[in-house]
């Protein structure tokens, strides 16, 4: 019994790649630490953890009830848990509910502000799996759903809403929609088989990764706009400049008639670009 669950559990993370957490996480430990400079209280830290594991866990498992149809003859989804029947829609399902509701139980344990946030973010989070059946700028739809982590985080220090961190879900924001675009190239001509959206399917794939440069100069504006907004210093501005180079990098490797190093640009360069922005405002605080 035991067997079955844990390998109903990995098959589950398996399917919504779980260790993708690792690009909206040290955003959301960042909205955590910037409204007072410092980490709050341990319980305040581990609530704000498991909300947000809650929370990106139970979008992803929505995307993949939703998804189903289109993962089963996508050659590039094939592969996956749920399709070679791994594990069922049914407990895909239950695992989703579970990680909502442990979602829930998290913002209430934070304050009431974030309980009753909560609700919505769930249902914004859920909807972004539908938005690639009728619109073009489901990256975009996909950054803001994901952006609202630092917000989140920052209304659970507080217990109140401000304008400062939406600059940097700004930045999350641009920074998600332009390595998504990236994402969904592999799958231009599938997308186009089965009427889905995306913007390589409406502008096609050189004008796609232009606006991906574009989303990602956008991002820097606001990244820069974050030294001055919350009054940071020489080591965290370093971990910004570090940032263009990783994006510069990324964009280099990523051609129109070369999209082989795809995944090299999305997980592996992006990855480094969230811990390492939160690296350095750790030590930019501290030091």
């Amino acid at each position: 019994m035991f067997t079955q669950l844990y390998n109903t559990l990995k098959s589950y993370l398996e399917s919504i790649k779980f260790s993708h957490t690792v690009f909206a996480l040290p955003f959301a430990m960042m909205g955590m630490i910037l409204p007072e400079k410092k980490f709050p209280d341990i319980s305040t830290i581990l609530w704000i953890i498991v909300a947000m594991v809650g929370a990106r866990s139970g979008a992803m498992g929505i995307n993949r009830i939703f998804d189903y149809k289109f993962d089963k003859d996508n050659p590039r989804t094939m592969s996956w848990p749920h399709i070679r029947g791994d594990i069922s829609i049914f407990q895909i399902s239950l695992l989703t509910l579970i990680s909502y509701l442990l979602f829930i139980f998290a913002s209430y344990n934070l304050n009431t502000l974030c309980f009753y946030l909560s609700f919505p973010v769930i249902i914004i989070l859920s909807f972004y799996s539908l938005t690639k059946r009728f619109t073009y700028y489901t990256h975009i739809f996909l950054g803001f759903a994901i952006s609202l982590a630092s917000v989140g985080a920052w209304i659970a220090v507080t217990g109140e809403f401000s304008w400062k961190p939406f600059i940097l879900s700004s930045v999350i924001l641009f920074w998600i929609a332009g390595f998504d675009i990236f994402y969904s190239l592999q799958d231009v001509e599938f997308d186009k088989k089965k009427g889905l959206f995306s913007i390589p399917v409406k502008y096609g794939v050189k004008k796609a990764i232009q606006i991906s440069r574009i989303f990602h100069l956008i991002m820097m504006f606001f990244l820069i706009l974050t030294i001055f907004i919350f009054n940071l210093g020489f080591i965290y501005i370093l971990g910004v400049a570090t940032t263009a180079i990783f994006l510069i990098y990324e964009h280099s490797i990523v051609k129109e008639n070369d999209l082989s190093r795809i995944d090299k640009a999305f997980f592996t360069v992006n990855g480094w670009i969230s811990i390492l922005l939160f690296i350095s405002l750790l030590f930019d605080i501290y030091l």
